[in-house]
């Protein structure tokens, strides 16, 4: 049944009904979700559809799943180029071209990476487009962004599409200081191993992917570029707290990069700013987002949980105050005592076994194998 549906999809594509074949290959991913073939024939879609950093999602997740696919790396790449995200993509191209070297495509867009990286780096305003042909990124005047095959960029005048934005399934917010920007995803109680967060030059891609439920993607182009090494995030009880380098030291006037409304941000000449938090229009007085931020930390430290939850919670904070002693005490006891008795006088339980002491009107019994 897949194959039906990933030859219909193919069609689409070949007729020019990107939108179809990027709805396409996602039923069949629901089917094959392990293809890494199918992420990139959805990245190439997206492309088409100047979904740009959905591309390069489904190029991340190609790669993840077979990372000797030099086509994923390339579709990455024109991606990152249409974003002028010359760094990441030259990055993702090199790769590609050390496993397929007879295709010239990665040495040209290679090139071109070269070439506006120098741009750059000169500090010139002005960007050429991949080959020479000139263009600019799709905004809601109208102006579109089509990329071909070859990584090619051109324009075209078209009517601005209304799109109903779709409600996030979890709250962000960010802040500010000179050196890093702070995201904050609040999901609750999700495990570690399910959140997959990428950095990239000038993007930020966060996967959340629980059993069973929709996965859910956060991703952006950020205002200005990020230094990638030195990024961090960690998952904690009720939120995903990401940390972002600044490669400046400037203000941010928004967390994503706008190319029709971002204004120029100043370099800061001191040598702090102070963190710069959302304000929001309703708000008749200023909000001190320190003591917010220690009320959520409060939270998380005084939250009440349930049953065994509960309980384990209680003998991990005995166990990390204890000392030495007291650690081999509660080891002991809770050992040979088939788990029944907690004990933290290593004089009382030492020197002899500790017997089960089950509660009352149960009775303890043994297993026999």
């Amino acid at each position: 049944m897949a194959d039906d549906v990933v030859r219909k999809a193919a069609d689409a594509f070949i007729d020019e009904e990107f939108g179809l074949a990027v709805d396409l290959y996602t039923k069949a991913l629901a089917m094959e979700p392990k293809n890494a073939d199918l992420f990139v024939k959805r990245a190439k879609a997206n492309i088409k559809l100047n979904n740009f950093t959905d591309a390069i999602d489904d190029a991340n997740k190609a790669i993840q799943l077979d990372s000797s696919l030099s086509k994923a790396y390339l579709q990455k790449g024109i991606a990152c180029m249409a974003l002028e995200e010359y760094e990441t993509a030259k990055a993702s191209l090199t790769t590609g071209f050390s496993l397929d070297s007879d295709n010239l495509r990665f040495k040209e867009m290679i090139k071109e990476c070269n070439k506006q990286i120098t741009v750059e780096l000169n500090g010139l305003g002005q960007k050429s487009v991949p080959n020479g042909t000139s263009g600019s990124l799709s905004s809601s005047t109208g102006s579109a962004t089509i990329v071909s095959d070859a990584g090619i960029v051109q324009t075209r005048d078209q009517q601005p599409t209304p799109v109903v934005a779709a409600k996030p399934k979890y709250r962000c917010d960010y802040y500010q200081n000179a050196n890093e920007v702070v995201v904050s995803i609040y999901a609750k109680g999700i495990p570690s191993n399910c959140v997959i967060v990428d950095f990239g030059e000038q993007i930020l891609s966060v996967s959340i992917e629980l059993p069973g439920q929709e996965p859910y993607h956060f991703q952006h182009r950020l205002f200005a570029k990020i230094d990638r090494t030195k990024c961090r995030y960690e998952v904690l009880l009720t939120k995903i707290e990401i940390r972002l380098s600044k490669v400046e030291r400037v203000n941010w006037s928004s967390l994503e990069y706008k190319k029709d409304t971002s204004t120029p941000y100043k370099l800061n000449t001191t040598s702090e700013i102070k963190s710069v938090r959302p304000a929001y229009p309703s708000s008749r007085r200023s909000t001190d987002w320190d003591k917010v931020e220690a009320e959520v930390k409060r939270e998380e430290k005084e939250e009440k949980l349930d049953g065994d939850a509960a309980v384990n919670k209680l003998f991990r904070e005995i166990y990390r105050d204890a000392d030495d002693d007291a650690k081999r005490a509660m080891q002991k006891s809770f050992l040979e005592s088939n788990g029944t008795v907690l004990s933290t006088n290593w004089k009382e339980v030492g020197t002899k076994k500790v017997e089960g002491s089950p509660p009352d009107g149960m009775e303890l019994k043994k297993w026999e194998y």
